[in-house]
């Protein structure tokens, strides 16, 4: 695969590393610290265009594609893996199930506003007691004359208690099981019935607010449909082959913050009167963590490319989202080895690194279920 990068790719990719290390980086530890989230951040990354990439320009996009969205994405979670987030929860996540889904209506009311942030998006599958098996989900959504009733409880929501438009997953028909899921656009804050409790206990993102959303008796219009009834599952299939291609992005750009951190220490850090990168195991943390982050990268940009041309590539996102958590997992860890002692002081930027890299194996997916999707590609089981 040739990544010759265009010139509009290579100038979206420094742009995105130019304002991440201008803008996030100088307030990036003290607002972790305080589990604060900047809006205007976001709104800043809309306005230069990070999150039109992968829409039409009719829609106020740009439409450059998917593998110019992960390249912006690595370079600011290299710095941010919370504003790293903002790439899924804007267009990769419910942009795109707009665009492919929505209706024109749906479209021209709500892509242009999340290009450009000034709406924030989420999408809500996950439950209490509703994680991988995304079939055994409890909400529901009752059809009535004038409109559908929504009733459920989601959780682990990334942006709930901030965001303005949320694709929701709830039952139109529960006994025709998977058959009955469907998906919403649904307005939340401007939605009696709709109520939204933050979760402050993460180990780590805590840039990136992250909640619990309650429906009681929420009516939604009739519009809010995505597609047809019993549309959802294969629509929240669909859109997680995306979003998993997005945090495998995030998982490649914290990793290399992880390294750019570990190299910098190893060479100022003195140890029996040399510098500790002059020491062989030091030496091998680094080659390891860096070949495996190149890796991960390829992975993940070969599947964005081919997303790109059109091919619906589950296993080859599955394969980048395992192996880009895993790998960020593995230098994110040889960070903190590095550091030493001062890999567990939080006034160093390897324990972020390490604390935010878990969630990657975990999010969109476990990489359990990554390996459950590519071994069944590779035995003949899925197609």
């Amino acid at each position: 695969m040739d990544f010759d990068l265009s010139e509009e790719q290579i100038a979206m990719r420094d742009l995105a590393r130019d304002f991440a290390e201008k803008e996030i980086a100088p307030i990036v530890e003290e607002d972790e610290k305080h589990h604060r989230f900047r809006p205007e951040i976001v709104r800043k990354m809309g306005e230069l265009g990070f999150f039109g990439v992968v829409v039409p320009e009719e829609y106020g996009g740009t439409a450059m594609g998917l593998l110019s969205s992960v390249i912006m994405t690595e370079e600011v979670a290299k710095v941010s893996a919370s504003y790293g987030l903002p790439f899924n929860m804007q267009t990769i996540g419910p942009g795109y199930v707009i665009l492919n889904y929505g209706s024109e209506e749906q479209k021209r009311k709500y892509l242009p506003a999340l290009v450009n942030a000034e709406m924030l998006g989420c999408f809500a599958i996950t439950e209490p007691g509703s994680g991988s098996d995304v079939a055994s989900m409890k909400t529901t959504a009752t059809e009535y004359d004038d409109c559908f009733v929504l009733n459920g409880q989601k959780t682990w929501i990334s942006n709930a208690q901030v965001a303005d438009i949320g694709i929701v997953y709830a039952y139109t028909d529960r006994a025709a099981k998977a058959r009955g899921m469907s998906a919403f656009a649904v307005e939340l804050k401007n939605t009696p019935g709709i109520t939204t409790v933050p979760i402050e206990s993460k180990v780590g993102l805590h840039s990136a607010p992250t909640g619990e959303v309650i429906f009681e008796d929420a009516k939604i219009p009739k519009s809010a449909l995505i597609g047809q009834k019993g549309d959802g599952f294969k629509i929240c299939m669909s859109m997680l082959d995306n979003t998993r291609m997005s945090c495998a992005a995030r998982a490649v750009g914290v990793g290399r913050g992880a390294i750019d951190a570990a190299i910098k220490y190893a060479n100022e850090r003195m140890q029996f009167g040399q510098p500790i990168s002059d020491f062989q195991m030091v030496q091998d943390q680094i080659a390891q963590s860096l070949v495996e982050n190149d890796a991960a990268r390829l992975l993940v940009w070969r599947a964005a490319a081919n997303r790109d041309k059109g091919a619906r590539n589950t296993m080859e996102v599955s394969m980048a989202k395992y192996f880009a958590a895993e790998s960020a997992v593995n230098a994110a860890g040889n960070a903190v080895k590095i550091f030493g002692s001062y890999g567990f002081s939080t006034e160093y930027p390897a324990e972020r690194f390490f604390r935010d890299s878990k969630s990657f194996q975990i999010v969109e997916g476990t990489s359990n279920i990554q390996k459950i999707i590519i071994a069944g590609f590779a035995l003949g089981k899925r197609k």
